[in-house]
């Protein structure tokens, strides 16, 4: 099985989407597999904590530093605090939030680190659970036109071996 892009958001869907293009075009294509996160259910994500693949989450935060609805259950599922410590021990992640700033206009000044909630929250809860990340997390801003997508795509498809 392939590493899986899971993206939760329009906005991610597009770069999900970038992200496959890219690593298709490589002189050693690399095989990815990309799903909307709302394409999980209960056993799919319980599947998740033992997956042998890495994992990619592409997360959007909407206004009020809430995920798209289409990534409610999968940040639900991670949030609880039942789960031990040492849930996805063994399993390799990377998180890229996307955000707008431009919703932050009660502000002096935004970055992307302000609209990027969601992915970070995620990113935290991944790490508290005993994941291992490829790379740091990454955190686009629509503001900015998303500039940081990018670095972050090479990145990772250097980690994953495909160089960039």
């Amino acid at each position: 099985m392939p590493p899986t892009v899971y993206w939760g958001g329009e906005v991610s869907s597009s770069i999900a989407s970038s992200l496959l293009a890219a690593a298709q075009s490589l002189a050693t294509p690399l095989d990815i597999a990309v799903s909307p996160m709302s394409a999980l259910k209960k056993p799919d994500l319980v599947a998740l904590s033992s997956s042998p693949d890495p994992l990619i989450f592409i997360l959007q935060t909407a206004e009020n530093a809430e995920p798209p609805e289409d990534a409610e259950r999968l940040l639900g599922y991670f949030k609880r605090r039942t789960h031990p410590d040492t849930l996805l021990n063994g399993v390799r992640f990377a998180v890229l939030g996307v955000g707008d700033s431009n919703l932050l206009l009660d502000r002096q000044s935004t970055s992307a680190k302000d609209c990027n909630q969601a992915a970070q929250l995620l990113d935290r809860r991944l790490g508290e659970l005993g994941g291992g990340r490829l790379l740091e997390r990454g955190e686009a801003d629509e503001r900015t036109g998303l500039e940081e997508v990018g670095p972050w795509i090479e990145g990772l498809l250097s980690v994953l071996g495909g160089g960039a």
